[in-house]
């Protein structure tokens, strides 16, 4: 078992701690040179559905075609209804019966 009583650990975990802190505040300060308009403003903007898609896509792929089918279905019910809720519950629901099924 681990011991996390000693001196080390806490020293460890404040570093650790720091760092993160101080990774998130050194964003902050860089956030504030970037340019407002133009290239780099269209990719940051661009940036929470790329990374959303970069790890929703193995996902899919891992599926097959029933993956492809039910991601083709979630992002249809969601553009559609604009209810996220409802588009992930159909998105399951093809998987389920996939599994369910064959």
């Amino acid at each position: 078992m681990f011991e996390f009583s000693n001196a080390n650990s806490f020293i460890v975990i404040a570093l650790v701690a720091l760092g993160t802190y101080g990774l998130r505040f050194g964003g902050l300060i860089l956030a504030q040179h970037l340019p407002k308009t133009g290239a780099v403003r269209r990719g940051m903007d661009a940036l929470p559905g790329a990374l959303l898609f970069s790890l929703v896509l193995p996902s899919i792929m891992s599926e097959g075609l029933w993956g492809v089918a039910a991601g083709a279905l979630t992002a249809l019910v969601a553009f559609r209804t604009k209810n996220l809720l409802l588009s992930m519950i159909v998105g399951m629901a093809v998987i389920l019966v996939q599994r369910q099924l064959f």
